[in-house]
């Protein structure tokens, strides 16, 4: 079924409806029951409940949900063992001002660059009690954190996004099979919006860019009366309380679980297939398991507590994978309805080769945005731009760039996205809070990015 223009309609009620509700979860579901009524007609439900079944059975589901879950366990785990609250104890006996704590900030978030799950939470829940000194508001510290994820990832030479899309390329005739990742190194320059707004939280950060609008507020807010945290934070916190019969907690008990959950994502890979394999699955399983016995040979606590820790911190992303859950089902609604084919089909007779990659980013960041959808969005994008781009002889790197920026954008700016929700859920922020009030400056990144592509299209 083609539905041209009212495939929008979907998308444009999750946005509207979450924006009132300032809350993303009924937002989501009302944006989908009204794209299966579309789709469906009176069969609607029964549309749903294929969709959420699909969704639930997809491997690439199973995958984020198993992931995110571990990923809350070993946070628990380190929380738990004192290891987080000592780790950042130790960084404020070497930060005293709220620019370092800023930039530290910044700086973990760089360091933790393999994948954008394991960003978000790790430098969030480290960060934030340093934050919390320094009068430094919830939402500076999500939006500092969630721009060093997603964003990060696509401009590092190896991460978990520039291996995926590495695949892309390979399925799709443009790299050789094994040289999907050696291809996308090529690519990296021209990932403008991920160059962009890493690089311009330093500037916010030292005043060349002042702040503005909610954050502003927000910075303010934080400043005068004390209020970290912003009004109506729920279903976003992260409280454990400490092993109860841990007397010296050490700040090791939160870096060698850290480091280990790293080497291990590095080290354990897919040997089956051709090229680099990194599977962060593997990693967070090995360092859940490395975390019970190190734990446990410590005498930190015993076999029923630490357990008992593990699927609690799983338990603590529920809402968070519950967001994940009905986002795809979004993107499900799109993917029928023709969403993506539609937008560039629609824009792609208007353009030559100069503009190409401009239209590229705008067209496919509204999508992502509003869908909250970026590896889906490469899926369908780089098979068809691709040849595009080829037949009006449009630099073909340039125009892959501008997909990866687009689905980067969404990923950094969709309010109800999976590196947004995990943001809001490391930092202990309201999700909506969080969304709206980073918009603005990811809506800055995004303006700037244009400029970058309007030049690059002139150049190459």
């Amino acid at each position: 079924m083609y539905f041209g223009w009212l495939s929008i309609i979907p998308p444009l009620v999750v946005i509207l409806v979450s924006i009132f509700l300032r809350s993303s979860f009924e937002g989501l579901l009302i944006g989908c029951l009204l794209g299966f009524i579309m789709i469906d007609g009176w069969g609607f439900f029964d549309g749903f409940i294929t969709s959420l079944y699909a969704v639930m059975t997809d491997e690439d589901t199973v995958w984020v949900i198993v992931v995110c879950g571990l990923y809350g366990s070993i946070m628990a785990l380190m929380i738990r063992s004192g290891g987080a609250k000592k780790f950042g104890e130790r960084m404020l006996e070497r930060i005293h001002t709220k620019r370092q704590a800023l930039m530290g900030t910044w700086f973990l978030g760089i360091f933790v660059f393999i994948d954008d799950y394991l960003s978000a939470l790790t430098t969030g829940i480290t960060m934030r009690n340093v934050t919390d000194r320094f009068k430094i508001p919830r939402e500076y510290l999500a939006y500092i954190v969630n721009t060093l994820s997603p964003p990060l990832c696509v401009i590092v030479p190896i991460s978990t996004w520039t291996l995926f899309i590495g695949v892309q390329l390979e399925e799709s005739g443009f790299a050789a099979a094994g040289e999907g990742l050696k291809t996308y190194f090529s690519i990296i320059p021209f990932v403008a919006y991920g160059w962009v707004s890493v690089l311009m939280v330093p500037l916010f950060i030292y005043g060349v860019i002042p702040m503005f609008g909610k954050m502003k507020k927000a910075i303010h807010r934080a400043e005068t009366t004390n209020e970290i945290i912003p009004e109506g934070t729920k279903l976003s916190s992260v409280h454990f309380e400490i092993f109860p019969n841990l007397v010296n907690p050490k700040a090791r008990y939160f870096l060698i679980p850290m480091l280990v959950v790293l080497a291990a994502t590095m080290a354990f890979q897919d040997f089956s297939t051709p090229g680099i394999e990194i599977d962060a699955l593997k990693g967070v399983l090995i360092g859940v398991a490395f975390t019970f016995l190190y734990f446990l040979i410590r005498k930190l606590s015993t076999v029923q507590e630490l357990t008992e820790t593990i699927f609690s911190g799983f338990n603590s992303m529920l809402f968070a994978l519950a967001l994940v859950v009905i986002s795809l089902m979004l993107k499900e609604v799109g993917d029928k309805m023709g969403l993506t084919q539609y937008v560039i089909s629609s824009v792609s007779p208007y353009v030559g080769k100069t503009f190409l990659p401009v239209i590229i980013f705008i067209a496919l960041s509204v999508i992502s945005f509003t869908t909250g959808s970026s590896w889906g969005l490469y899926v369908v994008a780089i098979p068809i731009v691709i040849p595009l781009a080829q037949s009006i002889d449009s630099n073909v790197l340039l125009n892959i760039g501008a997909i990866i920026s687009a689905g980067v954008f969404g990923a950094n700016a969709c309010l109800y996205s999976d590196a947004t929700i995990l943001t809001s859920q490391s930092c202990e922020t309201n999700n909506m809070q969080h969304g709206l009030t980073q918009l603005p400056l990811a809506l800055l990144a995004f303006s700037v990015s244009c400029i970058v592509y309007v030049i690059l299209g002139f150049i190459f």
